[in-house]
């Protein structure tokens, strides 16, 4: 038996809490990862998992046995990474999750340079804009907007983007442009279900907040953006979603001497486990791309 996949194989059983989930990361038969952890108790002669109507759940042993298993393969992918050189590509598969219309417009578009650096890597990416677990579906690295819930998470913030008011020529031609932030209220607003309805506003040390109302509310971001261009009303924004529309001027925004609170984009990596050198190069590779700086390999 292969002791590094089966020390992976436990790891990834105990990180995920049941043998499917642990097949699923690995890209392997249930059966596989049952055998893989049977030939490994009767190796070491020891139990390492309590089986419950829960889940699995490492012994004392089994915890121990985790616990230095875990660092071992840190250690081992590091010191191969090491060995290659600091011009070796990465190799194996990098699972990614990301919001659909934050990465259709600004990952996507740029992994071919990603890629062909690392020319025996590959990338399964994960587009949903909700929160998943990123333990048991196998992710690791994970790029999300906004306030971090998971205060256990380990995150490292990427970049930052401006919020704005914006709407299309058409619509501010038709209902007129917002003089302040009040006048917002006489507006039709497209709204974001997923976001607050108040927004506040600061200039010069001084603040308004508006409440907004109206007749569209769209609970997805490719939604928002569609109903915009299709004229139905001012939204609020960050400036990555429409960065396309605000270049070409299929957008415009209003009230420009008011800012919004920003917008920050973090890197997040699975809880209880060093981010991989995978998931590091990738988080400087999209730090890099969204701030305009040189990327660096990790």
């Amino acid at each position: 038996m292969d002791r590094y996949q089966a020390m992976l194989t436990f790891v990834r059983v105990v990180e995920t809490g049941s043998f499917s989930a642990a097949a699923r990361h690995l890209n392997v038969g249930q059966p596989a990862v049952s055998k893989t952890i049977a030939q490994l108790e009767g190796r070491l002669q020891v139990s390492l998992l309590i089986r419950s109507t829960h889940g699995l759940t490492p012994t004392e042993a089994g915890q121990r046995f985790y616990e230095r298993a875990k660092t071992a393969l840190q250690e081992a992918d590091e010191a191969e990474l090491a060995a290659r050189g600091a011009g070796a590509g990465l190799s194996g598969c990098l699972r990614v999750s990301a919001a659909t219309t934050f990465a259709a417009l600004h990952i996507l578009p740029v992994l071919p340079r990603f890629l062909a650096e690392h020319p025996d890597l590959e990338i399964d990416i994960i587009l949903d804009d909700r929160m998943i677990d990123l333990v048991a579906e196998g992710i690791d690295i994970s790029l999300r907007m906004g306030d971090l819930a998971d205060s256990s998470a380990t995150a490292r913030k990427l970049a930052t983007s401006h919020r704005v008011v914006l709407a299309s020529p058409a619509y501010l031609a038709q209902a007129g442009e917002p003089q302040s932030p009040a006048d917002i209220a006489g507006h039709d607003v497209v709204i974001h279900s997923h976001l607050p309805s108040v927004w506040s506003f600061t200039r010069d040390g001084a603040e308004a907040s508006v409440t907004v109302s109206g007749r569209v509310r769209v609970s997805a971001a490719e939604g928002l953006r569609a109903a915009v261009l299709a004229g139905l009303g001012l939204t609020m924004a960050s400036e990555w979603m429409f960065a396309p529309e605000l270049a070409s001027g299929a957008v415009r925004s209003v009230l420009p001497e008011w800012s919004l609170p920003t917008l920050d984009l973090w890197a997040v990596f699975p809880a209880g486990r060093m981010a991989s050198a995978k998931a590091r190069a990738f988080a400087h590779f999209v730090e890099a791309t969204l701030t305009g700086g040189q990327y660096r390999r990790a």
